[in-house]
Order: C-alpha cells, then structure tokens, then sequence
C-alpha cells in the first residue's frame, strides 16, 4: 500500500518547512481522491512552504488510513481523523483551529474546486487586500455549468436568502472554496456552528461586515471519484442556519432543528389522532395516547437523522435511544401542563398558557436527550 500511494519526489520529514499556508480538506469516503489532490497542491504551490490537514470524519473506506499513510512520506500531509462527530462545518473549524500557517485555506476533496487558484488566494491576503478571498461561480469569469438545473436552481435560492435575510453580499454565499487569515478566524470561531455545511456563509455572516472580503472567478468541476455528501436534508441545515444568524445566534442551529422536528410531530400527532378517531373509532383516550406515540417515534427519527447527524445512532442503540427518547418526552409532556396551568392561573389566556407550556416542553426536551439520548462518545 506505501508503494501504492507515495508520491514521487516526497519530502523527507526532516526538510520541511514552516509553512505559509494550511489547506483544510474535510472528507469522508474520498480515498480514491486523496492522493490526487496531494499531487495537484504540489503544482499549485510548487516552492511555497505549506501543508494540508485532511479531516476525515472515520470513513468506512479508510480515507484516513490513507491520509496516514501519505504523512509518513511527507510531513506537509497531516491527518485528523474524528471518532462520533460528523459535519463538514465542524471539520472545516477543527482543521483551520489545528492549522500552524497564518493563512488557512478551505477546498474540497471530490475535485471540483481549482486548486490552481490558492496562490492568488494567498497573495492577496499577504498583500492585505483582504481579510478572506472567496472562489466564487457566480462572478463574471467563474461558471458552475457542471450543475444540473435542479442543485443549480437550489443553489441559486439560497444565495438569494442569504443575501436577503443575513445581509450577505457576495457573489457566492454558498461556496465551500476560500481563503482566510488564522488569525481573524479565531476571532469568529467561537460564533460559528459546527453543525450543518455551509462553512462560509457561518463566516460572514457571523462577522457582520467586518471581513475585507475578495471574490475571485472559479470554473466548478465534475467529481471524479465517490458520490455528493449532500443530500435532502441539508435544505433544513441551510435553513437553520439562516434562523440563528438571524437571531444573532440567541438559540443554537441544533435547538432550531430540534424545534423544527417538533413541529413536523404536531401534525404527525394530529393526523394520527385524527385516523384513530374517524376511521378506527378508537376513544378519545387511546387515540390520544397513540397519536402521542407516533409524534414521538417520528421525532426520535427525525431528530437522529438530521438534528443529530453528527452523533447519530446505530444498530441497538436506535432501540435504546428510542426507548430513552419516549421517557424524556413523557417527562417534558408533564413540564408542559404545568407550566400551562401555572400560565393560566396566573393569566387566563389560552394561547399564551399553551405558546409557554410547549415552549418549556421542547427546551427540556432537547437538553435532557442531549444528555441522556444522544450524548457525545
């Protein structure tokens, strides 16, 4: 295997230099990918002293192993392979963090992004042009023809929201190909969500104008090798992340998907109500009770599918968390009615007794399964 994948003219680890820039490569089932990429930053920098930091969230085709394998013939290459956590946000974030260059550069690994770009990347942060320089499609000069119209119209649509909602105003929001000064990250790195995708939009979003942001003109690539890690669920991510900002991150992204998910349940509880009613003519009781049920179950699904991705339960832990989910919820439902009553006791208004109760209702539902449901391993 080392033969396989060493590069000619390797550097030996003893002769490296102290590098300028960082390039961050978050991955998961890329190993067909990685070495290529490797060889393409090598032509890219060509003398530049830099390195790449590839983030690999425990692929299971063994990109890490890969990864660890090209750093015993280059120590430019270092590998962070992360156990129980997923999410290209959050690996964007730990590899810029673990970065030793004062210039970090983000890419991704499927290679469709131009590697041929990050010098000029590079000089115009040195120059201090710019604060963070943004490969973007969507400037005079940059396509994304290798879009179909279905990802280019979404991609479209959330360029526009984030411009409308979050202020945002470059060309391409959504771009996962940019540049940024280490030092000026770390400043926003304590507002950003490691949940979800969209790295760059956390960013400027969360410096609120205070980036010297340029955009530079990119060609977008056909991936060669592995399949989109986006999938049907990152439109709720986006969304998500749109709500925080918008708040001014006074509720996390995960709380938002959490509230979300619970939202979806109300109708799953009525409608099953509803069916037990009219067409089984079960008691009121009982539908109630299975209308409950399934509002649950739909949650707990939901909720390990998309709120906790990263830490999303497996093989008999379903079955536990589940089980762990219903006692949560069945204490939260009892936090809801005494709140409520407490609410309209105090103020005979039924709606805002419900609004209060159903409020502590998801807030205590949400800390306690992030203790005891979907805990970090």
């Amino acid at each position: 295997m080392n033969e396989a994948i060493r590069p000619a003219g390797a550097v030996p680890l003893q002769s490296a230099a102290i590098p300028i820039v960082t390039v961050v490569v978050p991955t998961f089932n890329e190993r067909d990918n990685v070495v290529t990429l490797y060889k393409r930053l090598e032509a890219a920098f060509k003398d530049l002293p830099w390195e790449v930091v590839f983030v690999d969230d425990n692929s299971p085709d063994d990109t890490w192993q890969v990864v660890r394998e090209l750093s015993r013939t280059d120590s430019r290459v270092r590998c962070i392979r992360r156990i129980g956590r997923r999410g290209l946000s959050g690996a964007c974030i730990e590899g810029i963090l673990a970065a030793s260059a004062p210039y970090a550069a983000v890419i991704d690994a499927d290679l469709q992004h131009d590697e041929t770009q990050l010098p000029k990347m590079l000089a115009l942060l040195q120059s201090g042009a710019a604060e963070l320089v943004v490969g973007s499609r969507y400037i005079e000069g940059g396509s994304a023809a290798s879009f179909d119209k279905q990802r280019a119209g979404a991609s479209a649509f959330a360029t526009e929201i984030a411009r409308r909602l979050l202020r945002v105003e470059i060309a391409d929001p959504m771009s996962g190909f940019f540049m940024i000064r280490r030092d000026r990250f770390e400043q926003i790195a304590p507002k950003l969500s490691t949940q979800g995708f969209k790295i760059l939009l956390d960013i400027v979003a969360s410096a609120e104008g205070g980036l010297r942001t340029v955009e530079i003109p990119y060609t977008f690539g056909s991936r060669l090798h592995g399949e989109s890690k986006l999938d049907s669920m990152v439109a709720l991510d986006f969304l998500g992340l749109v709500l925080a900002k918008m708040t001014n991150d006074a509720v996390s992204l995960r709380f938002l998907l959490f509230a979300m998910v619970g939202g979806t349940g109300l109708f799953v509880h009525l409608g099953t109500l509803f069916l037990g009613l009219q067409l089984f003519d079960l008691p009121f009781t009982e539908a109630q009770a299975i209308g409950a049920f399934a509002a649950m179950t739909s949650n707990f699904i939901l909720n390990n599918f998309l709120t906790y991705r990263d830490q999303r339960l497996r093989g008999l832990a379903v079955l536990r968390g589940l089980v762990a989910f219903y006692v949560v919820c069945s204490v939260g439902l009892l936090a809801n009615v005494g709140v409520a009553f407490s609410v309209y006791d105090q103020e005979p208004i039924w709606w805002l007794a419900g609004a209060a109760g159903a409020l502590m209702g998801v807030v205590w539902n949400y800390a306690i399964s992030g203790l005891f449901v979907w805990r970090k391993r």
